[in-house]
């Protein structure tokens, strides 16, 4: 193709460019009146847009064709035409933009900036979360510990700052402000307290029960400190806001309380020694007067009395009232004669102590002990038979010849304590066996086989 070709190629190019230009602003020209001012710019956006589009079809258009057609040092040359043509033409555009948005009023600039700073604060809001989750998910524990501490750090601080600002705000306000302030803030700080009270007694449910102990008594000694800090400062704060006069009047207040409080500790002491003497006295009363007669106190002595008559003067070492066991008329034997008064009891005609309903034994580590329990229907009364023995050979007779309802009793007391009843009919252990060694129920037993 020759030169002259080429030539008469660029102009029919660029007369259609212009053509199209002309077209494009006269189509523009004749929209504009008809438009409202928003359909305008968004007209002219798309004009705009249009306009780009079509250009670069163009431009990319031409690039092809010229490249198909030149050699390789055209190729250059067009290359850093249709560069400087572009950078041409991006200028261009934002001197438009630029040109069009100092034609906005000033509500809608302020608004569109605030759309972008929210926009932009949205932005790094995420990309810090994100950053947040990246570095929590990529870091070990002991990190993740020294991150939360920091961060909590900087909180602490943070929480300062904000406390200082506002005291030094509360400093500039008036008197009756400031009332209402120091109550929003304390408030605020029960608040406060209540909410890490809380996070503490959560924290410290978690932990096992030694950690939970010192962790209890750090809580203690920090409480305690915080409140006489609290009150220092209170006492502080008030002393310097009352006058001389003022404070006097308090101190003299206090004192007159303490006082108070000192006279009522003192009767309160008095009346609760005199409460103290007043108990004495009537306890000693109590001891000095004889006690009551027991109504079975005519039983027991028809009882001994008889018994002294029949078996001897010295057959009873002791008899007395059991106040503790309702009254029942108790009789201590001699081990000589504990089975002739037990017999005399059995068939005498005036007592008929007929039915035996209980028989034990006692070790007392000094002695044993044997406690019969015998009843007379014909006198309607109970009476109880006490003999000590030799607690290294306690030995006795058998009172099966008398009631039989002894044997297993005895049989019991023999099995666990070890205590021999003679003329017993069929002695033997009832609950061990045979061959078990010791007797359970003494006070210093050990077993044979610790096992067992």
């Amino acid at each position: 193709m020759s030169e002259k070709e080429d030539l008469a190629k660029q102009k029919a190019e660029a007369a259609a460019r212009a053509k199209a230009v002309a077209l494009a602003r006269k189509q523009a020209k004749e929209e504009a009146p008809e438009k409202p001012e928003v359909d305008m710019d968004i007209a002219k956006q798309k004009a705009a847009a249009a306009a780009k589009a079509k250009a670069a079809a163009l431009a990319r258009k031409q690039a092809k064709e010229e490249a198909a057609e030149k050699p390789e040092v055209d190729m250059d040359i067009a290359k850093q035409k249709a560069a400087a043509a572009a950078k041409a033409k991006a200028a261009a555009l934002a001197k438009k933009q630029a040109k069009e948005a100092a034609e906005k009023p000033e509500v809608d600039m302020d608004i569109a900036k605030q759309k972008a700073a929210a926009a932009a604060k949205a932005k790094a809001a995420a990309l810090a979360k994100k950053q947040a989750k990246e570095e929590a998910a990529e870091k070990p524990e002991g990190e993740m510990d020294i991150a939360k501490q920091k961060a909590a750090a900087a909180a602490k601080a943070k929480a300062a700052a904000l406390a200082k600002k506002q005291a030094k705000e509360a400093a500039e306000k008036p008197e009756g402000e400031m009332d209402i302030a120091k109550q929003k803030a304390a408030a605020a700080a029960k608040a406060k307290a209540a909410a890490l009270a809380k996070k503490q007694a959560k924290e410290a449910a978690e932990k096992p029960e030694g950690e939970m102990d010192i962790a209890k008594q750090k809580a203690a000694a920090a409480a305690k400190a915080k409140a006489a800090a609290l009150a220092r400062k209170q006492a502080k704060e008030e002393a310097g806001e009352k006058p001389e006069g003022e404070i006097d009047a308090a101190k003299q207040k206090a004192a007159a309380a303490a006082k108070a409080k000192a006279a009522a500790a003192a009767k309160a002491k008095a009346a609760a020694a005199a409460a103290k003497n007043r108990t004495a006295a009537q306890e000693s009363e109590e001891a000095d007067t004889p006690s009551e007669i027991s109504p079975n106190q005519s039983k027991l002595d028809q009882i001994v009395s008889a018994i002294e008559s029949h078996v001897g003067q010295g057959a009873l070492l002791e008899n007395y009232i059991n106040r503790l066991s309702k009254d029942v008329p108790t009789l201590v034997a001699n081990p000589d004669t504990y089975f002739s008064i037990a017999k005399f009891l059995q068939y005498d005609e005036q007592l008929d102590f007929s039915y035996l309903s209980e028989l034990h034994g006692t070790d007392f580590e000094s002695h044993m002990e044997i406690y019969v329990h015998l009843h007379s229907f014909k006198m309607n009364q109970s009476v109880a038979l006490k003999v000590k023995l030799d607690r290294d050979t306690p030995v006795i007779p058998s009172l099966v010849p008398l009631w039989s309802g002894a044997n297993w009793p005895e049989c019991e007391a023999y099995d666990l304590l070890g205590i021999n009843f003679y003329e017993h009919p069929d002695l033997k252990r009832i609950l061990l066996g045979e061959d078990w060694k010791g007797y359970p129920l003494r006070k210093d037993y050990e077993p044979y086989d610790v096992e067992v």
